[in-house]
This record gives C-alpha cells, sequence and structure tokens, in this order.
C-alpha cells in the first residue's frame, strides 16, 4: 500500500468501520520510539494480535530516523514515545502519526507534567500527523480520561495514557485503510478539555516549590515530575531531586523539617500536612534515584516508626479470604524490602484463612531486584547475591504454601523475575492490557526466582526455553494461551478487584480448594524446589561475582540510561 493514500472528505467524525464494511487490510507498521517502552510494547503487541505486521525502531534524532525509514518497507509509520524531530522528508512522503499525551488543542512537550501541576480533573491523549509545527497536524483520533488528583505521573502514563493511546492507535490502522476518512484540522475540532492550550517546556523554575506551601501542593509539583525529571528541592544538608511523594497529616514542626523514616521513606514537615518522601536523587552528573534514605543527609537523629501511611505492604482480611498486597517503585525490589515481604507472606500463610490474593501496584507489579540499589552498593556483587536470595524468599513462600489457596494477580506489567516471582501460585490472574517480559539475558542474567521449578510447569519446557531466549515482550492474551497464566481480567481497576474478589470467592466452594492444595503437596513430595533453587543460584553465582554475561556492564548501562 501507498504510504500517501488518496482522501476524501470524513463523513462523520472518528466514526469506526461498520460492520458490513470490508474488514482492515493487514498493514505493515513501522514504530519510531526514543525507547521501546510499556506503551510502545503494548501498541506492538495489539497490532500484531490484530493480523498486521510490526518494526519497532529506537531512534534518537534525524538521522537515525532517517535511517529506520530508509528501507521503505512499511505503510504507516506511528510514534507512541518519540522525543526526536522527524524531517519533512519522511512525513511528507508516508503518513506519519504522533501520539501526544494530550487532549486535542493541546500542544507542548510537557503536556502531562501541565496537566497534574495544574490539577486537571480530564485530560487525553491525541494522534494526529507530524507537522513542521509541533503537535499541530491533522487529528486523527483522541480519547479522554479522569485524572486523579494525587497520581504521580508515572502512573498516568503507564495506565491512563497508555490505554488511551493505544486505542487512539487502533484506530488510526482502522482509519488508514478505509476509503473515505480524512483527518479533521486540530483547529475544526471541539474542545474535550477546554483548558488545552500551548504550554512550554516545563522547567525547574515552573516545577519549584516550598515546603512552607501546604502538603497538597509540594505532592502535587513532585507528582507532576515524577519518574523524571524529580524536583529540585533543599532537604537535610543538601539539594535533591524528589520523588515519590505521598501525603500525610499535619506535625507542628518548622516546614522542611525531616520528621521521621519508614523504612527508607522520610516523612517532611511542610506549612499545612506533612508529606513522605519515597525516593531521590542527587544532583551531581551521574546520580540516579535510590530510597530516599540512601540519598538524604538529614543532620540530626531522625527516629524510625513501623507504622506510617507510606504505601508499602497491606493485609486485610474479608472472612476466609485475606488479601496482601505489596508496593515497590518502579517495580524494583530491594533486598530490604523482599525480607519485609517474605514476613508477611509467612505471617498470612499462617492465618487460618483458606485463601491468601497476592496483589502487586496498578502502575506496575515487578520487575525483580532492584538494579539501583545494587549498582549504588560498595559492594555490588555481594548486594545483588543478598537480593537474589531475598527475592528467592518471597517465591519459596509461594510456592511452598499448601494450606492456603494462592491466589497472584498481575496488577500491571511486570519483567524478568518480577514475572516470575508469583509463578508458584495456584492461579495466576491478571489484568486486561498486561505486558509482561519473561526474560533475564538482555541484563546477562541466568535468572532465578524458582523459575526453573515453575514456568516449565505452566508453559512446558520448549516454550519456556522460547521464552527465556527470545527475549520479547507478550501479551496477557499470549500468555493465557500459552498457561503462562489462567484468568484475565478486566482493565479498570475497580471491576478489576471485584473481579478478582469473585475468582477468590469461588475457590472456596466445593471441593476444589482441598485438590488444587492436594497437587501441590503431592509434587512437592515428587519434585521438591530445594535442587532447583541450588542450580539456579550457582548460575548466578558466575553472573554476579564471575560477570560471565556482563552483568555488571548491562546493569549500569541501564541505570545510567547509556
Amino acid at each position: 500500500m501507498n504510504g500517501r493514500r488518496l482522501r476524501t472528505v470524513a463523513s462523520g467524525l472518528f466514526t469506526r468501520n461498520r460492520p458490513s464494511e470490508p474488514a482492515t487490510p493487514t498493514l505493515t507498521v513501522l514504530l519510531l520510539v526514543t525507547s521501546d517502552n510499556g506503551l510502545s510494547q503494548r501498541a506492538a503487541l495489539v497490532l500484531r494480535e490484530a493480523g498486521h505486521r510490526v518494526r519497532t525502531a529506537v531512534v534518537s534524532d534525524a538521522e537515525s530516523a532517517l535511517a529506520a525509514t530508509a528501507a521503505a518497507d512499511f505503510d504507516l509509520i506511528i510514534c507512541p514515545y518519540l522525543k526526536a524531530y522527524i524531517p519533512e522528508s519522511i512525513w511528507s512522503r508516508w503518513t506519519t502519526i504522533i501520539i501526544h499525551p494530550g487532549p486535542p488543542g493541546d500542544r507542548g512537550p510537557s503536556s502531562l507534567d501541565w496537566a497534574i501541576s495544574d490539577g486537571e480533573s480530564r485530560w487525553g491523549v491525541t494522534a494526529l500527523e507530524a507537522r513542521e509545527e509541533l503537535d499541530g497536524g491533522p487529528v486523527w483520533a483522541w480519547r479522554t480520561f479522569d485524572l486523579r488528583d494525587g497520581a504521580p505521573k508515572s502512573a498516568v502514563y503507564n495506565d491512563a495514557v497508555t490505554g488511551a493511546a493505544v486505542e487512539c492507535i487502533q484506530e488510526v490502522v482502522d482509519k488508514f485503510g478505509t476509503a473515505g476518512f480524512a483527518p479533521l484540522a486540530s483547529e475544526s475540532i471541539p474542545r474535550p478539555v477546554a483548558s488545552a492550550t500551548t504550554r512550554p517546556v516545563m522547567k525547574q523554575a515552573d516545577r519549584a516549590f516550598s515546603w512552607s506551601q501546604d502538603a497538597q501542593s509540594v505532592v502535587r509539583a513532585i507528582n507532576a515530575a515524577d519518574g523524571s525529571p524529580g524536583v529540585n528541592t533543599a532537604l537535610g544538608l543538601d539539594r535533591v531531586f524528589v520523588y515519590d511523594a505521598h501525603l500525610d497529616a499535619h506535625v507542628d514542626a518548622p516546614p522542611g523539617t525531616i520528621l521521621e523514616y519508614h523504612h527508607e521513606a522520610i516523612r517532611v514537615a511542610t506549612g499545612a500536612g506533612t508529606v513522605w518522601i519515597g525516593q531521590a536523587r542527587r544532583v551531581d552528573p551521574g546520580s540516579f534515584k535510590l530510597p530516599a534514605t540512601a540519598v538524604v543527609r538529614p543532620g540530626t537523629f531522625v527516629p524510625q516508626v513501623q507504622v506510617s501511611r507510606y504505601p508499602g505492604i497491606d493485609y486485610r482480611r474479608d472472612g476466609d479470604i485475606g488479601y496482601l498486597s505489596f508496593r515497590c517503585y518502579n517495580g524494583a525490589m530491594s533486598t530490604a524490602q523482599c525480607r519485609r515481604l517474605t514476613d508477611r507472606l509467612r505471617w498470612a500463610v499462617g492465618l487460618d484463612t483458606e485463601v491468601l490474593v497476592l496483589t502487586g501496584d496498578y502502575a506496575g507489579f515487578s520487575n525483580g531486584i532492584h538494579l539501583n540499589v545494587i549498582e549504588a552498593a560498595a559492594d555490588q556483587a555481594g548486594e545483588a547475591w543478598s537480593n537474589i536470595k531475598a527475592i528467592n524468599a518471597v517465591a519459596s513462600e509461594i510456592v511452598n504454601c499448601t494450606d492456603q489457596v494462592v491466589v497472584a494477580a498481575f496488577t500491571g506489567n511486570a519483567g524478568a523475575g518480577g514475572v516470575m516471582l508469583p509463578l508458584g501460585a495456584d492461579i495466576v490472574a491478571a489484568r486486561a492490557g498486561v505486558v509482561l517480559n519473561p526474560h533475564y539475558a538482555t541484563m546477562g542474567l541466568f535468572g532465578s526466582e524458582l523459575h526453573t521449578y515453575t514456568l516449565p510447569a505452566r508453559v512446558g519446557e520448549y516454550q519456556a526455553r522460547r521464552l527465556l531466549s527470545e527475549c520479547q515482550p507478550i501479551s496477557i492474551t499470549h500468555a493465557r494461551q500459552i498457561g503462562l497464566v489462567d484468568e484475565i481480567g478486566p482493565r479498570d481497576q475497580i471491576l478489576f478487584e471485584a473481579w478478582l474478589d469473585k475468582i477468590a470467592a469461588d475457590v472456596v466452594v466445593g471441593d476444589r480448594r482441598e485438590s488444587m492444595l492436594e497437587r501441590k503437596r503431592l509434587r512437592l513430595e515428587r519434585d521438591p524446589v530445594e535442587p532447583y533453587e541450588q542450580r539456579e543460584l550457582e548460575e548466578m553465582k558466575s553472573d554476579m561475582f564471575g560477570n560471565r554475561n556482563g552483568f555488571a556492564e548491562k546493569r549500569r548501562n541501564f541505570v545510567l540510561k547509556l
């Protein structure tokens, strides 16, 4: 198909194909991205499952974009996440769609940052054609969504923005193969968000706050910079970039005072209320995000508290069902976090409930061991070794739980050890739209988390080898087809939780629970897990201490985003 096809005036505003119309022809789509993130991976998977051919090219500038398009082996270009400039020689030859994280009428490179900073209650995503004027091209599709006050930018992007963007991309592909469609000029579209406008790059001066402001304003400022770039502020003895902010009650203390620690988080006094800071980064070049207590120097004694409103591990009980949830920032699980989760799991399985439901964060389930903490350690190999043994202890509690049925749910995307971690559960569930990266080799690791015991048992030896060696993301639909997960629930968080409640409640009915537990007991007796873990750890010892596959270099490149 020619990249620039003939168009006529659209008869309606973004109408979908009617059932009587011919199906969208198979297309070859080129995805141009700055990095192959969760959005671009999900978009590629959705398009492939719809029957299209997809190639993803990571580009950093106009020159690399030209190189990526030189083969001309595609019909359509889509840019789900791209910071580089697209030369006119590309967009004038091929239809090139930019996915902009803002509603129609919004323009600029910091759209989501401004929306969160300004307290917008509704936001959106627009699919528009690349033009010389930034975000000024004809519009092909858009979606809007509620923007929850208090949600950090990274969580909004990974969930609401990604979902809306994927819907827009699907609509673009449908329309590209539809005769009679023409995109609309941005100026002709009614504004679904009245405040949408052209905004500049948000700079640190725009993000700056004072600890004397109220806590909600401070949290909003940090949320608007969460993920990247953070907000530069004075805290303790230093200036640092801060992330991962959460509200708490007021304490009478001078604003900016570090009040207490809860594990690795820091509680700070403000003009009204207090704020927990979970992550921080030094301002010097080459620094990277770490748990806040590893970065901020308080200058005086700060007490450690065991209970706080900072989100970490939470347990609740509903009759015969226990619910254990954990949250780890960006999906990274440090040695200390894994040990706390193991302790809580051990406590939960010792209760007299019949089912234990294990969930992660909706912004991301888990990506396994904490590479940033490992990179910052004085003894990097030693910290990596401690971390893998600690996360294995979590996996072991799940595998060896024979008194309760364990239902584990992928609430968000997962990678590497984070995919393998819950596979020993009796039922593995997931939200629709979740993307899994079930492999380790790109980080130079053999992997552990008892995956040699749990993964082949779910998908078979051949499929397990493919997943580990091909190092490709898979959709949750494909994961269910091969047996990696058992059930897929709604994407919406509230609907998913109600659906998960029913999954757990159904286990208690009849003799299903006992038959599941008996099956697990028999396998553990016949085929104990310990030899599998021992072999995995021997392999990991060679990777972590011997660096046989470049774990040290690959880890450093990942952490420093080289």
